[in-house]
């Protein structure tokens, strides 16, 4: 697997069009790290570390679904294996005009777009989430 990070965000995706209340994914440390943010802005109900039925390690995440519908209505990979992207802290993007969040991956740990601003670091925009 090239982008796992990618293939992340895909199994969400699909489980939320399928209306699934839960997804399982291989478990690695940036994906635990991309999880916590989505859990803290409230994307999902939170996730834990498993084993699959072949005994890997691997994450179950809760999705969370409001009247019905998705909380997450889009969700984009940004910077790619074969195309990284990197910004400085005044150029990162604030998408729908704030109402969703990206995903930054900084020398001071993953974190959401505000707090990057707040801690006045850049990095890699990992993906963005609406």
């Amino acid at each position: 697997m090239n982008d796992p990070l990618g293939d992340m965000l895909t199994r969400i995706r699909n489980a939320q069009m399928r209306g699934k209340s839960t997804v399982l994914t291989p478990a690695s440390k940036l994906r635990a790290w991309v999880l916590d943010v989505l859990a803290a802005e409230g994307y999902i109900r939170g996730y834990e570390e498993t084993t699959d039925h072949r005994g890997h390690p691997a994450i179950e995440i809760s999705l969370k679904y409001y009247e019905g519908d998705p909380v997450i209505k889009e969700v984009k990979r940004v910077s790619k294996p074969g195309r990284r992207v990197y910004m400085s802290v005044a150029d990162i993007p604030s998408v729908r005009q704030g109402l969703g969040v990206s995903i930054v991956s900084t020398s001071k740990g993953v974190m959401s777009d505000q707090a990057a601003r707040s801690a006045n670091v850049g990095g890699e925009v990992l993906c963005t989430v609406f």
